[in-house]
């Protein structure tokens, strides 16, 4: 970043956003990429904003600038999905979305003639598939993902699809979304222009809920029924593209239909070995060694490698045989269906995943991982006041146990002491 001057509105960008617990490293790539996006002063005030949503009344305050001058500025970010805007209680405020899954994503959403989208995509690329740093920080900052992987519910016996959740059903999150969203799939409309796209469709990544609503308002994703929504996902199925969602149970926001040549997360998965990149399902693959004929079909379907063949030997003949890695496995089951003599199936994890409530829940939880908890309690540091507790709470978490108590008690902060209470509580918070 020597290139450019630490008080730029880029690089304050990129530093409000890294406040974020799914943050974007700063890099020269980065700044780059807000360059394209954004003009320098847009940056500049989307650095001010709160990362917790806000209205237009409080973004006036920030910027020092009348209420409708603010209004006109968000609406214009957010005509482009830079910013999203939430309708709550008859009221609107807005959202600053983070990198991932957020403004990346929504920048390749669409068709768009304002912006170079092949250059973006070249950037994005390099960004998040060469360098290593943002898909590190992203898949192995914490133990809490950003998404989660939902189940092939064709896939599943009866009495194994009896124990699926609602919200572990693709098909049920959509037939209860209040709206429901489709645009182009950001990683392999990203890969088109490397010229590295597979076969699959690109006009199937769904955003639900209110984020739908936000990108359905200013023409950024279009609006489907939940029929359609529900014909999108057969078509993903039968083409073996697994369901990837937000990492809620309530109010889930989007659901990916991905490839394992395409999707950032399948590639990190399997470029860099990275297990638990997203929450599995609460199922794993298991092979019947009898029943297989070692034809590799499952190999072959597996978005993360997790399937191989190897040698067995039975009755003195030595034959392949399919093997699960139960350390990768994403209990998908696109394997399932691909076997011709039935020879794979879902059994159900011996520990059963806890699914985070909601957004702010999930937040929550990845922040305390990530140790930036400060950053969304002191979410207003345009104030010294909290640029300074925050930098004192983020010092005091990263202490042991003990220590930290002992610092609470000097600082005689009894609103400190139940923050600490709270991470506390079954070994790492309350909130798990």
């Amino acid at each position: 970043m020597s290139h450019h001057p630490s008080h730029s509105g880029y690089h304050a960008l990129m530093q409000r956003l890294n406040k974020f617990p799914q943050g974007a490293p700063p890099s020269e790539l980065l700044f780059k990429i807000f360059s394209i996006l954004c003009s320098e002063r847009e940056a500049q005030l989307l650095s001010l904003l709160p990362l917790r949503p806000f209205s237009a009344a409080r973004a006036a305050r920030i910027w020092k600038v009348p209420e409708a001058a603010a209004r006109n500025t968000l609406e214009g970010l957010a005509s482009r999905a830079m910013l999203l805007d939430l309708e709550r209680d008859g009221k609107t405020v807005y959202f600053l979305p983070p990198p991932m899954a957020g403004f990346f994503e929504f920048s390749l959403m669409r068709l768009r003639s304002d912006i170079d989208q092949k250059e973006l995509a070249r950037k994005f690329f390099r960004y998040v598939n060469v360098e290593d740093g943002f898909i590190r920080d992203l898949f192995l900052g914490g133990a809490t993902q950003l998404g989660r992987v939902m189940v092939n519910e064709p896939a599943l016996s009866v009495g194994a699809s009896s124990q699926v959740l609602d919200y572990e059903r693709a098909s049920e999150v959509i037939r209860t979304a209040s709206h429901i969203a489709v645009g182009l799939c950001y990683c392999r409309h990203k890969m088109t222009h490397l010229d590295r796209a597979c076969a699959a469709p690109l006009d199937n990544c769904m955003t639900l809920n209110a984020a739908a609503q936000s990108l359905i308002r200013h023409g950024n994703a279009r609006r489907i029924d939940p029929a359609e929504g529900l014909d999108i996902l057969q078509k993903a199925r039968s083409m073996n593209l697994v369901q990837c969602a937000d990492n809620v149970r309530e109010e889930v926001n989007f659901i990916c239909h991905c490839c394992g040549c395409c999707c950032e997360a399948m590639l990190a998965i399997r470029r860099l070995a990275i297990p638990n990149a997203l929450y599995t399902t609460n199922f794993i693959a298991k092979t019947d060694a009898l029943t297989c004929n070692g034809c590799g079909n499952c190999a072959g379907t597996c978005p993360v490698a997790a399937i191989g063949l190897e040698s067995s030997d039975a009755a003195g003949k030595t034959k392949m045989k399919a093997r699960v890695n139960e350390g990768l496995c994403l209990g998908c089951g696109v394997c399932v269906g691909s076997c011709p003599v039935a020879a794979i199936r879902l059994d159900p994890r011996d520990k059963r995943l806890i699914t985070p409530v909601n957004t702010a829940h999930r937040l929550v939880l990845m922040a305390i991982e990530r140790g930036k908890l400060q950053n969304l309690i002191f979410d207003n540091q345009a104030h010294r006041s909290h640029r300074a507790m925050a930098a004192v709470l983020g010092a005091i978490l990263k202490l042991p146990p003990v220590k930290r108590l002992l610092a609470s008690r000097q600082l005689n902060s009894r609103y400190l002491e139940r923050i600490l209470a709270d991470i506390d509580i079954a070994g790492l918070s309350k909130f798990e």
